[in-house]
């Protein structure tokens, strides 16, 4: 997925990636260069259901210490990628798409009300097609409550930001993912897994879930893929899994049969802090 695809204008001056450790920064001008600001514990607490900003003034002053010094007074461009769990996505798949937004958005909303416990009639909701035209396609959908976006975006805004842009980790971090294959991504962020799987460069599949026990969440994944799709994985890639990912690597590989890899970038190595600002920033140098 070609973020950079969605701009006409030029890049954000600024992008942020937000997680409960804290919070990752890049000035779009001078990445890939990356800098990281440990929050203190319990500032930000990740729900799709309740307000996850619990330390405000925490928050707000560690993003005035961030924020560039602007003398002209004019909002500054800002990307910000949050963690995926405020948010809840899905891959819709539809016989037909229709071409006009407003079709497409109502379609979006009436296929996501029944699968989120918040009202969607009044929830801020993206969604990105993967095909072409009006047949066949595979969307993939986020929605979260008005509310948790807005108490995200409030620091950004008092320092002088607009936050023009903004996405989830795993959404950002797929422009690392050049694959023609069948891929299974395992993402972990404190004590949320992501799932995703990907068939030619196509988002089949996207699950975040609080985690139990690594295996036991991620081998019905599998099973899916070969339900589902016909096929069996060629590849699990693995993010943010820190000290504990050569021991789970060799543990995987032996248990699937199939290569199991970190996840890589020519900017830095992704981790459950970076992953997203790392996928956002390689989408716009085109790399």
């Amino acid at each position: 997925m070609n973020l950079a695809a969605l701009f006409t204008d030029p890049p954000p001056a600024y992008a942020f990636e937000l997680s409960e450790a804290g919070i990752s920064s890049a000035e779009m001008a001078k990445a890939p260069q990356t800098a990281f600001h440990p929050l203190t514990a319990g500032t930000i607490s990740v729900s799709p259901l309740r307000d996850n900003i619990l330390m405000p003034d925490e928050l707000a002053a560690a993003v005035r210490g961030l924020a560039p010094v602007n003398g002209n007074r004019k909002r500054r461009d800002t990307a910000l990628i949050l963690p995926d769990y405020c948010t809840r996505v899905a891959v819709l798949d539809f016989d037909s798409f229709p071409a006009d937004p407003k079709e497409q958005l109502s379609l979006v909303r009436f296929r996501m009300k029944k699968s989120v416990p918040f009202d969607v009639e009044s929830a801020a909701v993206g969604y990105w097609s993967q095909g072409s035209g009006t047949g066949k396609q595979d969307v993939v959908a986020a929605v979260a409550p008005v509310e948790i976006i807005a108490r995200y975006e409030a620091p950004f805004r008092a320092a002088g930001m607009n936050p023009g842009f903004v996405t989830t980790s795993s959404l950002a971090m797929l422009q690392m993912i050049d694959a023609r294959e069948v891929v299974v991504v395992a993402k972990l962020t404190g004590a949320v897994l992501t799932l995703m799987v990907l068939k030619q460069g196509v988002l089949k599949l996207f699950r975040c879930l609080e985690l139990g026990d690594v295996a036991a969440d991620l081998y019905p994944t599998f099973a899916f893929v070969e339900d589902q799709l016909g096929v069996k994985a060629d590849r699990l890639l693995l993010c943010g899994f820190g000290s504990t990912a050569e021991e789970y690597q060799r543990q995987f590989q032996s248990d699937l049969g199939i290569p199991v890899e970190p996840l890589r970038s020519p900017l830095g190595t992704p981790g459950e802090t970076n992953a997203g600002l790392l996928g956002y920033l390689q989408s716009w140098k085109g790399l």
